[in-house]
This record gives C-alpha cells, sequence and structure tokens, in this order.
C-alpha cells in the first residue's frame, strides 16, 4: 500500500531548471522527505503498537474481552499519534502554503503572503523548548506584523536536523511555490 504522506515527490530533488515541475498543482504536496528523526520516532510508535496489540489479543483470550478492548483502543491512539508525525510538515499548492503540526493545521493563501525567506535566528531544537542558533523558512504575512513572521521550516527541526542540504533544497522549493503564486 503506498503511503504518499511519507514520500515527497522526487522532481524537487532532480528538477533543477524547473521550478513546480507538477501538472496538477492544486494538489497538496510536501516539497521535501520526512526526516530521520520523524521517520524513526513514528517507527518506535509503530513498534511500540505492535506490541500494544500483541498484548490486547492475550489479555482478550486470557481475561475479558472489555478489557483487551481498552488495551486495543490504546494500540490505536498509539498508531493515531505515529500517522500524525508523519503527516506533519509544510506542504504547498496553489492555494497556498499548509503547516500542519500535531493539533494544529494552519493554512495561508498565496494572496496573504508578502515574503517567503530564509532568515538567521535561534530556532527550537527538534520542537522543544531549547533554542539554538540556526536557519528558518519564515512565512510573512499581510495580515500580521512582518515581526510576527512564522516559521515553517527550520535546520533543527525533526526534518533537517544534522540535513542543511535538505533544508535549503525544501526552502528553495517553498520559496519557489511562493515566487510563482506571488506574482499571479
Amino acid at each position: 500500500m503506498p503511503l504518499p504522506f511519507l514520500t515527497a515527490d522526487r522532481a524537487f530533488e532532480t528538477a533543477d531548471d524547473i521550478a513546480l515541475p507538477f501538472d496538477d498543482r492544486d494538489h497538496w504536496r510536501r516539497p521535501y522527505r520526512p526526516g530521520p528523526w520523524r521517520v524513526g520516532s513514528a517507527a518506535l510508535l509503530l513498534l511500540l503498537a505492535s506490541y500494544v496489540l500483541f498484548a490486547a489479543v492475550i489479555i482478550a483470550l486470557t481475561g475479558s474481552a472489555s478489557e483487551g478492548g481498552v488495551v486495543f483502543g490504546g494500540a490505536l491512539v498509539i498508531i493515531a499519534v505515529a500517522l500524525r508525525l508523519l503527516r506533519m510538515g509544510v506542504w504547498v499548492s496553489a492555494q497556498g502554503v499548509r503547516h500542519v503540526g500535531f493539533f494544529l493545521t494552519r493554512t495561508a493563501r498565496w494572496e496573504k503572503i508578502v515574503a517567503v525567506r530564509t532568515v538567521q535566528q535561534p530556532v527550537r531544537w527538534l520542537g522543544l523548548p531549547r533554542t539554538v542558533q540556526g536557519q528558518a523558512l519564515t512565512l510573512v504575512r499581510s495580515d500580521r506584523a512582518a515581526e510576527d513572521a512564522s516559521p515553517l521550516l527550520s535546520t533543527h527541526g525533526a526534518d533537517f536536523l544534522g540535513r542543511p542540504d535538505a533544508f535549503d533544497r525544501a526552502a528553495d522549493s517553498v520559496e519557489a511555490w511562493g515566487a510563482e503564486y506571488q506574482r499571479g
């Protein structure tokens, strides 16, 4: 079964001369692959879920079915968390930029975006409260102040920690989408 949210479009990595190499630009796409920290965390959660599912079967066969159902529900929650971790990130389309967080998804239309740029600033390390100096792809909207620019991607996030070239490619791709649709 293909998992389209796991794989980025390879055209972003290979097409240097074409900024937007897609026929269907209305489809939401992630312009990069999920990083090893994100995929590893999701894999560990899915491994834990397999043990919990096995425990649910054993509990249901030896004990009561209701206790097995509760443990099975816990496994489903773990699986949902792992899938949401894989879904998190920045998605682009002809409509705008979508920043998918764990609990919240924000979409900004291209008409309301003033600039998409890479800046040097303190960024959160793996989403934790600790900040380090790094690069961030920021989105400046016309309905907010310039200093209120929200970072979309950072060099120390779960997708790009230890992969500065991947961050540069992803930032360039999002900036190319912004340049294409901010003109029109």
